[in-house]
């Protein structure tokens, strides 16, 4: 593992094969949270490339949602095809740019996404501030719809990977939150 730039770089290969498993929740709770209601959609883990981070401090998301992960499987946590694709974030959204397709449009869509976290303990906040760009993660929790209590306000979370766009985010509550290793995997 080389660091530069504050960036953790693997090399070539894939470092997290299997896309984020989802399945509908045993119970369905809610969580009441300053002013906030939080409903859980589905149980939700994975483990991906960390291909971006953005912190945020303005806003109602900011105030559950301190951190967005933008995040990679399959070939898109392979660095070989990831050097190909330039990716930022911004107001909330993950952009990805090519000059010529290393892999399918579709594989980058279905094998990507942007990430609201709203963490769901102290460990899980602490470590997401060690998180980087390159990183590889494991993270455990629940797809949750958020509500104000107090308004109309509302924000709600994609529940498949296949969508993009607005609304095309998944907000999780994250309940357990690790940096790995390609050798721990």
């Amino acid at each position: 593992m080389f660091l530069r730039s504050n960036e953790v770089v693997l090399g070539p290969g894939v470092t997290a094969p299997n896309a984020p498993l989802q399945s509908i929740p045993l119970k369905i709770n809610t969580r009441v949270i300053d002013g906030y209601n939080i409903t859980d959609v589905a149980d939700f883990n994975l483990t991906a490339k960390v291909l971006a981070k953005r912190n945020y401090t303005l806003g109602r998301e900011a105030d559950l949602s301190p951190t967005d992960l933008a995040l990679g499987w399959g070939n898109m946590s392979d660095e070989a095809v990831l050097q190909h694709v330039d990716i930022s974030q911004s107001g909330r959204f993950y952009f990805w740019r090519v000059q010529q397709f290393p892999i399918p449009r579709k594989e980058i869509e279905t094998s990507s996404a942007n990430m609201h976290i709203v963490p769901g303990n102290a460990f899980v906040e602490a470590e997401l501030k060690k998180v980087r760009k390159g990183d590889v993660i494991k993270m455990g929790g629940r797809l949750v719809n958020i509500r104000s209590s107090t308004d109309q306000w509302w924000w709600l979370t994609s529940k498949t990977r296949n969508d993009t766009g607005t609304g095309a985010c998944e907000i999780v509550w994250v309940e357990s939150l690790y940096i790995v290793t390609p050798t721990t995997l």
